[in-house]
């Protein structure tokens, strides 16, 4: 029985390290793990050795190997317990809650040519504009508009009441005509040598004075006959038919609104790129996605001590007149050559107390893909969609366009390649 076991384990000790070997060495498949048999030949070894040692020597050889193997068991245990199973947690949680890559939409930057340009706030005023109103009292006889019409220079607007100065002229063009006759007289009688000469002259000033009562009384028959003094566009009538008028009342506005102006105001610092000539765009709310073009007409000779801006007057055409008198405008001057400055979109930058900033993607640093690279920048002029970058970018970094609430630095994302969102027809205003 003892040979018999002795070569029992003999076997199993020399097929279990044969497995270990075929399976380390020429990649055999076995259904154990190569330590797994490895850790079998070494037990038969022992066993064979233990046989064959006395028994005084055994005893103390057995109790030193069942030490061995509970400390060995103890310490395997507390190392998967505090060591090993940690750390597998711990790795499982990572792995189920690591962020998932953000798909986001980018843009490169890149270096654009922009001309110099002045950005104000106008206000539009008639080429010509005036308020219709009569130089003298009257009930009003007439009205020759409506509100709105469109007048040619010396249109009749509106007629007062001219019937007392009618009988006034009627007298007076009588007393003319009898002081022609008396003037008349006096000169035939003075041409015989039978008046003085002082007759003649009283007769010439009586007259002049009847012809001078006639023409006052024809200017104020003309000032109640209210006329269009330029081409242009009345405004609403404040005046109804039969109605008492006091000299300056209000009766309706006129304006020329072909060609406008368009008075802003810009800082003393502007005068030195500031000229006549100069080009200037518009644009106003009453016309989305249109703009004027006009030049610079004149600068005033004086800056506001106030304010320190100067003024500064732009003509643009209206032919079809949509720019009407006290509308807002937004001015653009161009002040200057164009110059290559680096933009990005609008909506890649990031607005907040501490600093503007963009993500930019770039390669992640572990595990490979994009992740994101949070910059500060600072920002310059804007142009429709496009905004300057003064630092913080160069040509080719590829911004986050879209996407930005979710990321932070190094968050790791994947580029959307699809379309991006058209930009609007019109830039809404903050």
């Amino acid at each position: 029985m003892k040979r018999a076991t002795t070569w029992v384990l003999t076997v199993i000790a020399v097929a279990a390290l044969a497995g270990a070997a075929a399976a380390d060495f020429t990649h055999f498949y076995a259904p154990v793990l190569p330590g797994a048999l490895l850790a079998i030949a070494i037990v038969c070894a022992l066993l064979l050795i233990l046989r064959a040692l006395p028994l005084r020597a055994r005893r103390p050889v057995v109790f030193l190997l069942v030490l061995v193997v509970i400390v060995a068991v103890v310490g395997g245990l507390s190392y998967f317990q505090f060591v090993l199973k940690p750390t597998i947690v711990k790795n499982a949680i990572s792995a189920a809650f690591a962020p998932k890559p953000t798909a986001v939409s980018v843009e490169a930057a890149k270096v654009e040519q922009w001309p110099p340009q002045l950005a104000a706030i106008g206000t539009m005023r008639a080429f010509q504009g005036i308020v219709v109103a009569p130089q003298v009292a009257g009930v009003v006889s007439a009205i020759h508009f409506q509100s709105g019409d469109d007048v040619a220079a010396g249109a009749p607007l509106v007629d007062l009441d001219t019937s007392v100065e009618e009988a006034d002229l009627a007298n007076g063009q009588a007393q003319l005509k009898n002081a022609n006759v008396t003037l008349d007289r006096a000169r035939a009688l003075i041409a015989n040598g039978n008046t003085p000469q002082s007759t003649v002259d009283a007769a010439l000033a009586a007259r002049d004075s009847a012809a001078a009562a006639v023409e006052r009384t024809r200017a104020v028959i003309a000032e109640k006959t209210i006329k269009a003094p330029f081409a242009g566009r009345l405004g609403l009538r404040n005046v109804d038919l039969g109605q008492y008028v006091g000299a300056g009342v209000s009766l309706t506005t006129l304006q020329q609104l072909d060609p406008i102006y368009v008075d802003f105001s810009a800082p003393e610092g502007a005068l030195a790129t500031l000229a006549v000539g100069q080009e200037t765009t518009l644009s106003v709310d009453a016309q989305p996605g249109r703009a004027f073009t006009g030049k610079v007409t004149a600068i005033d000779a004086r800056v506001s001590s106030e304010s320190r801006n100067v003024t500064v007057r732009v003509q643009f055409d209206n032919a079809d007149h949509k720019l009407l008198p006290g509308m807002f405008a937004d001015i653009t001057v161009t002040i200057g050559a164009p110059t290559y400055v680096l933009t990005a979109p609008r909506t890649a930058i990031v607005y907040s107390l501490y600093g503007n900033n963009a993500f930019v993607v770039v390669p992640a640093k572990e595990g490979g893909g994009l992740a994101v690279d949070r910059r500060f920048i600072r920002v310059g002029a804007v142009r429709g969609e496009r905004i300057a970058i003064l630092d913080g970018l160069k040509v080719g970094d590829k911004v986050v366009t879209a996407g930005q609430i979710k990321l932070q630095q190094n968050s790791p994302v994947t580029i959307d390649q699809g379309d991006s969102l058209p930009p609007p027809a019109e830039t809404p205003k903050p």
